[in-house]
């Protein structure tokens, strides 16, 4: 996967775990937070404490789509190139476990 969250959104992005069948990721955005665009393999999201988010394509020709991830959530998500903004007014953490 190509511009790797951990490198070019690491404001947002912290590797917590890394073997060779999983990658852990600790997403911690305040209000109003942005990341460059970015890139994950399949991976499985936790959220800890939800919010809302932005989501954008790599290319500003992408709309965006907005998403409310509830506190307390997991979901599968397949592999995807993207930004994230924290258009809520919460902080949001969460984990992201990427799959090898």
């Amino acid at each position: 996967m190509t511009d790797d969250a951990a490198i070019v959104a690491s404001n947002a992005y912290k590797v917590v775990l890394d073997n060779e069948k999983i990658r852990v990721l600790e997403l911690r955005m305040e209000p109003g937070d942005k990341t460059e665009p970015h890139g994950h393999p399949d991976m499985v999201v936790v959220m800890v404490e939800g919010g809302t988010f932005r989501f954008g394509g790599p290319h500003s020709s992408t709309t965006p789509t907005d998403l409310e991830i509830p506190s307390g959530t997991m979901s599968y998500q397949p592999a995807d190139q993207h930004t994230t903004e924290n258009i809520g007014g919460t902080a949001v953490h969460g984990f992201l476990i990427e799959l090898k």
